[in-house]
């Protein structure tokens, strides 16, 4: 399982079609929007990135739109055939660091 930092976030990366992910781009894009999100969706349309955020049906924002369950769905509908994809799920834990305290808070 491999992880990356987004953010304040640490997402598993769950699908990465043809190695598609690119860091660095994903960093310029992704603003606080995003972290109400359980997945960030990620796919490329005329060489531009597009995303999406979906949750969980447990997640308290949850909306029928942003089902998890409905990517396939939504890959189908929305993005360019055999268009590369990416698919991130949020670690749930949030680590915040207080240097001055020496101190690490743990958030779930």
């Amino acid at each position: 399982m491999k992880e990356v930092k987004v953010r304040n976030f640490k997402y598993e990366i769950i699908k990465n079609i043809d190695s598609c992910l690119n860091i660095e781009e994903l960093d310029e894009k992704v603003t606080d929007y995003f972290d109400s999100f359980d997945y960030i969706f990620g796919d490329y349309s005329y060489d531009k990135l597009r995303l999406k955020g979906f949750n969980d049906k447990n997640a308290k924002n949850f909306s029928k739109v942003n089902d998890i369950k409905g990517l396939d769905s939504y890959i189908k509908e929305y993005c360019s055939y055999g268009a590369k994809y990416f698919l991130l799920k949020k670690n749930k834990i949030v680590v915040v660091k207080f240097p001055k305290y020496d101190k690490m808070i743990l958030y779930e």
